[in-house]
């Protein structure tokens, strides 16, 4: 059974509205489970939002008039949704506006960094250890996934939606790879300031002794 509701205005759209309505209008008919799985596969990996809201905003853009519903008559009863010519119509609007904001970079990484000199240095090189393990493990993937393109470019294989679309994978690894060396760079950074604090020590240890055995001694004063 399909339900379709005349489009409301004005209507309150936000990224996620586009974002549903992008991946409805270019993979059709989806389920909210489709995109949840969409997205954790392609955009996810560089627009991180609580998937709890694919769920949500489907019936939402319905109730705008943007999606249409049709719920299967027996088995698990799942939701199809469908964009409208509204819906379309919203998604070109916005398409047709490029975005203006400045990119947001909120890395809880970068923010313990700022904050890691108030602690010993070994809590630099923890924190730099553990995001160069993240983001060279997130390179591998993406890399993997540029394979991927590659192959498919020249017809080896056949595309399926759980992979990168190329437009944005070469975002994500040039991003990666700047991640990899920035960190990796925190990590020397750190290894550097230990072996230069070894050598001053050891020059501080070296001088103490070299004036302990140049001094007179007591008995060579008598």
């Amino acid at each position: 059974m399909s339900t379709e509701r005349p489009p409301s205005e004005p209507a309150q759209l936000t990224p996620t509205s586009y974002l549903v309505l992008g991946l409805v209008a270019r993979e059709g008919p989806s389920t909210p489970y489709d995109l949840k799985r969409h997205v954790a596969a392609t955009i996810g990996h560089f627009w991180s939002f609580p998937h709890a809201l694919l769920y949500k905003e489907p019936a939402r853009l319905m109730g705008l008039g943007f999606l249409t519903e049709e719920r299967e008559e027996g088995g698990r009863r799942r939701r199809l949704f469908s964009v409208t010519d509204a819906g379309r119509q919203a998604l070109r609007d916005w398409l047709g506006h490029p975005a203006r904001q400045p990119t947001e970079l909120r890395d809880i990484a970068l923010l313990q960094l700022f904050f890691a000199d108030l602690e010993p240095a070994t809590a630099r090189l923890a924190i730099a250890q553990e995001q160069l393990a993240q983001h060279r493990a997130q390179l591998v993937e993406y890399e993997a996934g540029q394979r991927f393109e590659d192959a498919n470019a020249k017809g080896i294989t056949s595309r399926a939606i759980e992979h990168w679309r190329g437009v944005t994978l070469p975002m994500g690894l040039l991003y990666e790879r700047a991640a990899v060396e920035f960190w990796g760079n925190v990590a020397a950074g750190v290894a550097a300031e230990d072996a230069a604090a070894d050598r001053a020590r050891a020059e501080d240890d070296g001088a103490s002794i070299a004036a302990t055995e140049a001094s007179p001694t007591m008995n060579d004063e008598a």
